[in-house]
Formats: structure tokens, C-alpha cells, sequence
């Protein structure tokens, strides 16, 4: 028996070997790095991705054009618009401009994850978003600053499509979905700092030292995804070996052997500039033919995964929900404080409803996925969570606008915010969970993309056309609160959908669990344990 274990043994080793040397080749795990701290740090990172875009919308920093009254006397223009004399489109261009960065980064990002480290991506896009910041502070016009924002949303990209597959990988299997709610509670709240931050700025010194500080918070972060130990994304594999390097070194020599010839081409007769000539041509002939086939690989690769994605029907009906949601959510943010000064004559609008959003947004976020643990994390319970609390959540809003009498309208709608930010772990759970561990990061990617570019993004100015058509706030906001019940209607049809949670389901880039224990330093305390499973008999 005792021969039996150790042939066991021996013959465990030669799969670990290689993972050994992989391990060793990286930067050391820190001993302090665990789940929990994984997740203050992307909570941290996140909430700076969204107080940058609450700084830029702030009175502090975006400010406005300066004015002139009919005596004469004029008043210099402050903040961005003011220094840049921007119009109020521009304006409007500059708030968004970070999207179109965000919109084609994320499958780009997404797509890389299968060949490249998903953690150095992170590492690559927060570093982007680092200088891109800088270079908003330095700005000297409406293109540079446009470019800049632009840029800042390429390097959120890679963050938004990845963080979450990481924290899903390692929080605790009963409380996956309130980790994630933590995580995405940080939205309502980095813009409620990006507020506070941006007006505390603004009005003590200049607008540009907003963003300075922002990548001066956020340098540490994209250093630290380059120099820490790379985690590994269930569903790949990246080994940071020269596995690479040692293929393309063969094919030199082989190039080289082949060029070499006999001893007399290097003969007096100047054949030696000839095989030299040859040598470099086939090199330059091979390396583009390489970088060729990688890219064509990569696309086909893209859009071979987006078929499946787009044949799922789960994850289509949960996208289509989310896009009628964020319709509604995305006209609220923009149009909210305008239509409760119109239609309850508000003099603090823009705090009021900022306040309530905050509260109910941190509050909403954190109960949906915390109830969603306490019934069992399933998709078929996430889609009931989802349907229920935005049926409900969108009667409250709508009873609320009903209302003629202000504290009545503040205290409904109060409780419909709370019921329809408990979204936000159900869903980003089915996201993640009904496709193969190595589709998550193009899985969050193209939600991202669809229901900005399909929600939020046009819902503002077709709410805008649809009041200057009708010319009644009160209407206005009751059509588009009533946009909730499709939504909820299309959740619904997901309960009956067949769904099958994919988290443990093997893929083309699975890793053993002997090559995971030795390149994920969070479940470092794990390898002696499966070194020891595997020399049991």
C-alpha cells in the first residue's frame, strides 16, 4: 500500500512540475492579499471610476459660461465650460464622451482575456485611465479634453469586464450575489462623492487638480496589477512561462540552419550578403504571417463566442430586461431633478433627488443581493427577485408621480428606488453564471455595451422629445415609469427559460486543480491541501 502511494505520488509530480516553475517565475503573493481584501480593492477602484464621472458632472469642475447683464456688468465663466467657453452641447458631448471609449474597449478587453493574463489587462486599462486623467488636468481645449475622457473610457473598459468574474471566483459560494451588490453599490455612491469632491475642489482651488488627484489615488492600483502575483480567472489559464519565446527562437534557428548552407557561400564571391539578405526576409515573411494568423484568430475566436452568447436565451432576456431598466434608471438621473422642480416646485431638486438616490441606491443594491443568498443563488430565483421587486418597485414611482402633494410623492418614490436598485447583484449573478466560466469577461463586456448603447444613452433625449412634445413633466415621467413593467414582463419570461448555472463547468481553458492552487495566491492555503488529496489513493 505504502509503494502504491508513492508511485502515486511520482506520479503527481510531473503534472505539478511545470506549474511549479510558472509560479516561480512571478512576483511573490503578498501574504495579506485574501478574498476580502481582493474585494475592497476593486470596491475602491470602482467607486473612483464613478467619483471622476460625478467630478466631471459637478458645478465645481464642469461650472459654467460667464454672463453679462444689461447694465453691463459681467461675470467671468468658471470650470470646464467656462475656461473653454463651451456651448451646452459641448458640454453635453464631454459628460459622455468617456462612453465611446467604453463601448469599444469592452468586447476588445473581453476578447483579450483568453490570451492574455485578465489581471495584467486590468493592470494595462487602470494604468490608461491613470494618464488619461492627467492628461484631462492638462487639457487646452474641447478636442484634447474630448480625447481624454474618450481614453478614460477605454481604460475603465478592461475593469468593468473583468473585476466582476474575479470577485465572483473568489467570494463564499453562499454569499456570491451580496458580494457583488457591494461591489456595484459603489456606483450611486463614487457619484455622490464625485459630487461633493468635485464642488469641494472647484470652489477652493482650479477645476484641474479634480482629476490630478484621481490618478494620484489611482496610480497604486495599476501598479499593483503589474507587480502582484497575476490571479487566474476560472475558465483560463495564462502561464507566464517562455513557452512563446522558446517557439519563436526555434524557428529563428531553424531559418538560420537553413540559410547557412555549406561553408563555401561564405566565399569570396559576396554570397555571405546574400544569406544574410535571405535570413532577414524570412524572419520579417514569418513574423508578419504569425501576427497575421494571431489576429485573424482572435476575431474568429470573438465572434464565435458572441453566437453563443447570442443564442442563449438566458442570457438575451436577461440583457433585454436590463435594457429596459436602464432606459428608466438612465432618463431618472438626467431628467429627475428638472421634472421634481417642474412639477413640485423643488428649490433644492438636485439635492433632494441626489439624496434619495444615494440612500436608496446603497440601501436597494445591498438587499437585493443579500435576499438573493437568503433564497438560494439560483437563476431561476434571480429572475423572480428581478421581475418582483421592479413590478413593485415601478408601481411605487408611478403611484408617487400621481401624487399632488410633495412629502407624499418623496415617500413613495423613495421606496420605489429602494425596491428597483435591488436589482443590481440579481442580475450582473446571471450575467456571470449562465455561460462557461471563460465567457464571463465577454459576458459582462457586451451587457455593458448594450444597455448603455441601447438604454441609458438615448433614453435622455427621446424623454426630452417626448416632453417638448407634450409639454407635461407629470405625463412625461409617468410614461417613462411605466417603461418598468416590460421590464419586468421580459424577467418574468425568464423564470420559465431551462437555465443551468455554468460556474463549474469545464471549458477549453479550464486549469487542473493542482495548476490553480499554484498560480492563484488567494487560494494559496489550498495547495498543501490538494497535494494531499492526490496522493490518497
Amino acid at each position: 500500500m505504502a509503494q502504491k502511494e508513492a508511485k502515486t505520488s511520482e506520479e503527481v509530480k510531473p503534472s505539478a512540475e511545470p506549474a511549479m516553475v510558472i509560479a516561480s517565475t512571478a512576483a511573490p503573493a503578498p501574504s495579506w492579499f485574501t478574498p476580502k481584501r481582493l474585494l475592497a480593492i476593486f470596491c475602491v477602484i470602482n467607486l473612483l471610476n464613478y467619483v471622476d464621472r460625478g467630478a466631471i458632472a459637478s458645478n465645481g469642475v464642469n461650472g459654467s459660461l460667464g454672463t453679462c447683464t444689461e447694465s453691463g456688468v459681467c461675470t467671468s465663466g468658471t470650470g470646464i465650460q467656462g475656461d473653454f467657453n463651451l456651448s451646452n452641447f459641448e458640454d453635453g458631448v464631454l459628460s459622455s464622451a468617456f462612453m465611446v471609449g467604453l463601448l469599444l474597449a469592452s468586447p476588445i478587453f473581453a476578447s483579450l482575456a483568453k490570451s492574455v493574463s485578465p489581471f495584467r489587462l486590468i493592470g494595462v486599462g487602470l494604468s490608461v485611465w491613470t494618464f488619461a486623467t492627467i492628461g484631462c488636468g492638462f487639457s487646452f481645449n474641447f478636442w484634447s479634453i474630448t480625447l481624454c475622457r474618450m481614453l478614460v473610457g477605454v481604460g475603465e473598459a478592461s475593469f468593468i469586464s473583468l473585476a466582476a468574474p474575479f470577485i465572483d471566483d473568489n467570494a463564499p459560494a453562499p454569499q456570491k450575489t451580496a458580494w457583488l451588490a457591494i461591489f456595484y453599490m459603489c456606483i450611486p455612491s463614487g457619484y455622490a462623492l464625485g459630487y461633493v469632491y468635485g464642488g469641494l475642489v472647484g470652489s477652493h482651488s482650479n477645476w484641474r487638480y479634480a482629476f490630478w488627484g484621481e490618478a494620484i489615488l489611482m496610480l497604486p492600483f495599476a501598479i499593483l496589477g503589474f507587480v502582484m502575483k497575476p490571479l487566474q480567472l476560472k475558465g483560463f489559464f495564462h502561464p507566464e512561462s517562455t513557452k512563446a519565446l522558446t517557439a519563436v527562437e526555434t524557428a529563428v534557428s531553424e531559418v538560420q540552419e537553413l540559410c547557412t548552407g555549406s561553408d563555401n557561400l561564405n566565399g569570396k564571391d559576396g554570397s555571405f550578403s546574400i544569406k544574410e539578405d535571405l535570413r532577414d526576409s524570412t524572419i520579417q515573411k514569418s513574423s508578419k504571417l504569425k501576427v497575421g494568423t494571431k489576429i485573424m484568430n482572435q476575431i474568429s475566436r470573438f465572434m464565435k463566442d458572441m453566437k453563443v452568447l447570442l443564442v442563449d436565451k438566458v442570457y438575451v432576456v436577461n440583457v433585454l430586461g436590463y435594457i429596459a431598466y436602464n432606459f428608466v434608471i438612465g432618463a431618472y438621473s438626467y431628467w429627475g431633478p428638472k421634472a421634481g422642480y417642474n412639477i413640485y416646485h423643488m428649490n433644492d431638486a438636485d439635492l433632494i433627488f441626489g439624496g434619495i438616490t444615494i440612500v436608496c441606491g446603497i440601501l436597494g443594491t445591498l438587499a437585493g443581493g443579500f435576499v438573493l443568498d437568503y433564497i438560494s443563488s439560483t437563476i431561476s430565483n434571480a429572475f423572480k427577485l428581478l421581475s418582483a421587486v421592479t413590478l413593485l418597485g415601478g408601481a411605487c414611482c408611478f403611484g408617487a408621480f400621481c401624487f399632488k402633494n410633495m412629502y407624499a410623492f418623496l415617500a413613495l418614490f423613495a421606496v420605489g428606488e429602494l425596491l428597483v436598485f435591488a436589482t443590481q447583484g440579481p442580475v450582473n449573478y446571471i450575467c456571470l453564471h449562465c455561460v462557461k466560466p471563460s465567457m464571463r469577461p465577454l459576458s459582462m463586456a457586451i451587457s455593458t455595451v448594450s444597455i448603455h448603447l441601447f438604454g441609458d444613452v438615448p433614453s435622455a433625449p427621446l424623454v426630452g422629445v417626448l416632453q417638448d412634445s407634450i409639454n407635461n413633466w407629470r405625463v412625461t415621467a409617468l410614461i417613462l415609469t411605466s417603461i418598468f413593467i416590460p421590464a419586468a414582463g421580459i424577467w418574468f419570461i425568464g423564470i420559465f427559460l431551462h437555465s443551468v448555472d455554468r460556474f463549474n463547468e469545464e471549458s477549453e481553458n479550464q486549469i487542473t486543480t493542482t495548476e490553480r492552487s499554484n498560480t492563484t495566491p488567494l487560494l494559496k492555503g489550498k495547495k498543501t491541501e490538494t497535494t494531499k488529496s492526490a496522493s490518497e489513493p
